[in-house]
């Protein structure tokens, strides 16, 4: 029997949960997993519940079916990604701090994700003049759902008129511009991914 702190400190690895991964994610029961390794089902299932701890030749035997390496045990699994953003903490922001006029207003939806594969936006139109509507580009796609409203999104040599509901996707590489068409407040959630590296 381990002793308390043996348990104690092995228990921050999590090796039984990290078992259990391996073996459910391919799709193999205990019997199977004890006809590869040699070891019984009862106590594989012992070490997936942390109620025995293994020895190194065990849990090699065991990391060699799954093509693992020992450090797989050993390593703390990396947490996935969950970041919550309250309304109260987004900073409403203009389309271009220098404009008279502004033509939109943003606020980050996704602020505190450090390296995030996609920039999303809450964005509220102004109404301007469509001479006034002022192209932008940049690296990537783009996605825009409107929330409320009406809205105009302008290039180079069309234009498309959107309502409450549609969705557009377009390549942003292409010059662009938004405005809102009537008195309605419109706003659209739009959603910026740039090209891998």
């Amino acid at each position: 029997m381990a002793s308390e702190t043996i348990t104690k400190g092995l228990k921050k690895y999590g090796i039984g949960n990290k078992l259990r991964r391996l073996r459910l994610r391919k799709s193999m029961g205990l019997l199977e997993l004890s006809r590869h390794t040699g070891l019984s089902p009862a106590l594989l299932s012992k070490l997936e519940r942390d109620v025995m701890h293994p020895t190194l030749p065990t849990l090699l035997r065991i990391s060699m079916v799954f093509s693992v390496g020992l450090e797989y045990f050993f390593n703390a699994e990396p947490r996935p990604v969950l970041e919550i953003v309250r309304k109260k903490d987004r900073l409403r922001f203009p389309d271009s701090p220098d404009a008279a006029q502004p033509a939109y207003y943003f606020e980050s939806l996704d602020f505190p994700v450090t390296g995030r594969a996609l920039n999303s936006y809450l964005a509220e139109f102004e109404p301007v003049e469509a001479e006034q509507s002022r192209l932008h580009e940049h690296p990537g796609i783009e996605f825009l759902y409107v929330l409320s409203g009406r809205l105009e999104l302008r290039t180079v040599d069309e234009k498309h008129q959107l309502a409450e509901g549609d969705a557009i996707y377009f390549d942003s590489t292409v010059p662009h511009g938004y405005r809102r068409i009537g008195a309605r407040r419109t706003t659209a959630l739009v959603v910026a991914l740039a090209p891998r590296e």
